[in-house]
C-alpha cells in the first residue's frame, strides 16, 4: 500500500483559494480544491478524468469545439486527453472541488460518451461526489473514501454505457492520431515539427492544422498542457519547482512557472508547499456544509 502523502497549500491571494493533495486511495490521482474569481484556464488537457462540482457560482468551458457549463446541480465528468478551458460563468466567480481519476475508474471506451455529454444532472451522483470529498479530507477515512468511490465509478458507467458505440476514425484523423503518439512519446525530450513532419511524411503546416482540427488543440499547447500534468504530479510527491522543472521537460524553473501559472491558476511553489500542517479542504466551507450522511 502506498504511503499516505498530503501536500496542501492555502493561497493567501485576492480572490484565490486553492489546496491540493493526493490521497491514499487506489483510483484517486489528486483532490484539487479552488476559489476563484478571475482566473480562466486556457485549452489544456489531463492524463486523468476529470470529475467536477462546482459548490458556488457556475464554470463554463468548451469542450470539444462545444461551449459547456456547470451550474451547481451538476456533476461535470471531462475525459483524459481531450482539450478544454474554463472560466467563471458569473461576475462573482467560483468555488470547485475537482477529482482526478486513473483509468482504473473508467477506461477508454468511455471518453467518446463522456465528449459527448459531460454534464450530468443526477442528484444522488451530485450527493455522493461531495460525500466522498467529505471522506478524502480525513486521515483515517480511506475505506470509506474507496467504498464511496465505487459507488460513484460505478454510476459514471451506467450513464456513459448506453452512449457507447462503435466508429472509426475521420478521414483525416490517421495523421492528428500519429503526431499525438509521437507527441507522448517525446514528451520530456520533445521533437521538432519538421522531424515529426518527416516521419509521419507531411508538411509541418498540414500536420498543426490537422492536429488543431481533430483535438481543439495547437500541438504546442497540447505539450505544455501535458508537461504542466506531469509536474502536478511530481509536486504532489513532495520534489520542489526547481528539480520539477528539469524532471518535466520544461527549459528552467520561470518556464515552468510561466506556464504553471496560465494554467492552474498558481505558482508551482504555492500549489504544493509541504509543511504547512493545514488539513485538506479546510478553507472549504462548501466541504464542511457537505458533511457527509450515513446513507449511500
Amino acid at each position: 500500500m502506498r504511503a499516505f502523502s498530503v501536500l496542501y497549500v492555502l493561497c493567501v491571494m485576492p480572490r484565490q483559494e486553492i489546496s491540493a493533495w493526493r490521497p491514499r486511495v487506489a483510483g484517486v490521482v489528486e483532490v484539487f480544491h479552488a476559489h476563484f474569481t478571475e482566473h480562466a484556464y486556457p485549452m489544456h488537457v489531463h492524463d486523468a478524468w476529470t470529475l467536477l462540482i462546482v459548490d458556488d457560482g457556475a464554470v463554463r468551458y468548451d469542450l470539444d469545439r462545444y461551449e459547456r457549463g456547470t451550474p451547481s446541480d451538476t456533476v461535470s465528468l471531462l475525459p483524459p486527453r481531450i482539450p478544454h478551458n474554463g472560466s467563471s460563468a458569473t461576475p462573482h466567480g467560483f468555488r470547485k472541488r475537482v477529482l482526478y481519476l486513473d483509468m482504473t475508474q473508467l477506461d477508454e471506451r468511455f471518453i467518446g460518451p463522456a465528449v459527448d455529454g459531460p454534464d450530468l444532472t443526477d442528484p444522488v451522483l451530485r450527493r455522493r461526489v461531495g460525500q466522498l470529498h467529505a471522506a478524502l479530507a480525513n486521515r483515517g477515512d480511506e475505506f470509506e473514501a474507496a467504498s464511496r468511490l465505487a459507488l460513484i465509478s460505478e454510476r459514471l458507467r451506467e450513464h456513459l454505457r448506453p452512449r457507447l458505440v462503435l466508429g472509426g476514425a475521420g478521414p483525416d484523423r490517421g495523421i492528428s492520431q500519429g503526431l499525438r503518439a509521437l507527441l507522448d512519446e517525446r514528451l520530456l525530450e520533445g521533437i521538432a515539427l519538421e522531424e515529426a513532419a518527416r516521419l509521419l511524411h507531411a508538411h509541418p503546416a498540414h500536420l498543426v492544422r490537422a492536429f488543431s482540427g481533430a483535438f481543439g488543440i495547437a500541438p504546442h499547447q497540447y505539450v505544455m498542457s501535458r508537461r504542466v500534468d506531469l509536474a502536478r504530479r511530481l509536486l504532489l510527491d513532495g520534489q520542489p519547482p526547481g528539480e520539477v522543472a528539469t524532471a518535466a521537460g520544461f527549459y528552467d524553473q520561470p518556464h515552468l512557472t510561466r506556464h504553471f501559472k496560465r494554467i492552474v491558476g498558481t505558482a508551482p511553489g504555492r500549489y504544493a508547499r509541504p509543511g504547512t500542517g493545514a488539513r485538506p479542504g479546510a478553507f472549504s466551507r462548501a466541504a464542511v456544509a457537505a458533511r457527509r450522511s450515513s446513507s449511500v
